[in-house]
């Protein structure tokens, strides 16, 4: 069986690869688990200094793997995919509260986490993404959390945190996906460059960093992120965690499933994120065209 994230350890950089490349690194039952393994692995070796963090072939992660989990075709891989109704929310919320722990692994690791995103980090990928210390993107990736617009809410919490409020509302308000440079420019990520130097550019900083005694990038680490956890963290994750229940077993999210049953989850995206299916009266939009 292909593993589906990948560890290596090159000098001072340990490298850790999302290994599901013919589903863009599509999030399964195992991934966040074997994740949060690679991490602790590096953590625990006095040898390394710094993670990189990136996602084999095309693209760093696409989210959850909806076209298994919405079209029901997970079965008994935990609450993601939306229970029969009358729905049990503390299952929903061990389930996703665990996954949200795995990527959170990235944030409390004591040695800094580099992410580098090429193609996609849309949704669930872009969780992953956030939860590292620095993030560097591809100017021509994309980066976003469209199930904002029905059946999700991000359970890291992190757009906020990095974004603030303002700026984060107004992505989740939408659900847009905007490019590499875009995020920069934003604030999202640290950093977006032509996609044929983003190698050489986390190298550089990787070398850079790993030249740095492993108690001072801790330490450093220690005192950054405290400041972030003293405002709420992890009581914002966990309502977060909540929602994002709610949400895919809302009357919405009940027809959104439904719906991707019926016509394939390919084509309830494009209405769910081109706005032309009415999710509370469960209906295509009168006069609305798939773009």
């Amino acid at each position: 069986m292909t593993q589906t994230v990948l560890y290596e350890r090159d000098g001072r950089i340990a490298r850790i690869t999302l290994n599901r490349p013919e589903v863009l690194n599509a999030i399964d039952g195992e991934l966040p688990g074997a994740l949060a393994d690679a991490v602790a692995q590096a953590d625990a070796d006095p040898a390394v200094h710094v993670m990189v963090l990136a996602g084999a072939g095309r693209a760093f992660c696409a989210g959850y793997d909806l076209t298994r989990y919405a079209s029901g075709e997970a079965g008994g891989d935990g609450g993601y995919a939306g229970q029969e109704m009358p729905w049990d929310p503390i299952q929903d919320y061990a389930f996703m509260w665990a996954n949200t722990q795995h990527f959170m692994a990235l944030w409390r690791a004591l040695k800094p986490v580099i992410c580098k995103v090429h193609g996609f980090a849309l949704a669930g990928g872009s969780d992953i993404a956030l939860c590292a210390d620095l993030t560097l993107i591809a100017e021509d990736a994309e980066i976003g959390y469209m199930p904002a617009r029905v059946w999700g809410c991000p359970t890291t919490a992190m757009w906020v945190y990095r974004l603030g409020p303002e700026k984060a509302k107004r992505m989740l308000f939408t659900g847009d996906r905007i490019s590499g440079r875009g995020a920069a420019d934003m604030g999202l990520v640290l950093k977006a460059v032509p996609a044929e130097a983003l190698d050489d550019e986390v190298e550089a900083l990787a070398r850079c960093m790993a030249s740095v005694p492993v108690n001072q990038l801790a330490m450093q680490k220690l005192v950054i992120n405290q400041a972030i956890e003293a405002t709420g963290l992890m009581n914002t994750q966990r309502l977060a965690t909540i929602f994002d229940g709610i949400t895919r077993h809302s009357p919405e999210g009940v027809n959104f499933k439904k719906r991707a049953q019926e016509v394939g989850w390919k084509q309830a995206v494009q209405e769910r994120d081109s706005g032309t299916y009415d999710w509370t009266e469960d209906r295509l939009i009168e006069g609305s065209e798939l773009p």
